[in-house]
């Protein structure tokens, strides 16, 4: 004979109301705690001087090439340091123009390059897809105090380059419309390459 047995405390009806309730306060909580971990890309105080890491690629000539350090808006000047020591400095109102790009490195170094040739049937393509860490990347265009022409490249964490490039339009610096113009002239060429 076999039965079957349901205890009194297991009898009550399933409600999938309560397995959605659990479900989404469970999303809830977690999107809450990931919620802190945001960057705010507003500033609050606008007197206070805006600085951010960056990595100079090439261009000041008292900085060397590749070097980490901090990118800072002060007073009326464009401030490279490294390690604390002061570095390079541009007035803004010398500043001729500011453009932003985007750059994709693979992170990973050796290791990943093994972990993506070990993989198999092709599953370091996957790998490949995962790590790519993506930058912005901030050219300035500069006057210095004799008249030359001047550039300098830095490498930001990705959404930092148009922060400094709104702080430095803030403070005055005058941006030219290369990009509109790039974008009218690549139009034209592909009107010109479909005849």
């Amino acid at each position: 004979m076999d039965r079957f047995v349901v205890s009194r405390s297991h009898s009550e009806a399933y409600h999938p109301d309560r397995r959605h309730a659990l479900w989404l306060s469970t999303v809830l909580i977690c999107c809450s705690l990931t919620a802190p971990a945001q960057k705010i890309t507003q500033r609050g105080d606008t007197s206070a001087p805006f600085s951010t890491r960056a990595t100079h690629l090439l261009g000041f000539a008292n900085a060397r090439n590749n070097s980490a350090g901090t990118l800072s808006v002060q007073d009326d000047s464009l401030q490279f340091q490294q390690n604390g020591r002061t570095g390079e400095k541009v007035k803004i109102a010398l500043v001729r123009d500011v453009l932003l790009g985007e750059e994709s490195k693979q992170v990973g170094g050796l290791p990943m390059t093994l972990g993506k040739a070990a993989a198999p049937y092709g599953g370091g393509r996957v790998v490949s897809l995962f790590s790519h860490k993506k930058y912005d990347i901030l050219t300035l265009e500069y006057v210095d105090s004799d008249g030359g022409i001047h550039g300098a490249i830095f490498q930001l964490t990705k959404g930092q380059g148009e922060l400094v490039k709104n702080e430095l339009i803030a403070q005055g610096a005058t941006i030219s419309s290369r990009q509109d113009q790039s974008t009218k002239e690549s139009a034209a060429e592909a009107g010109h390459e479909n005849k």
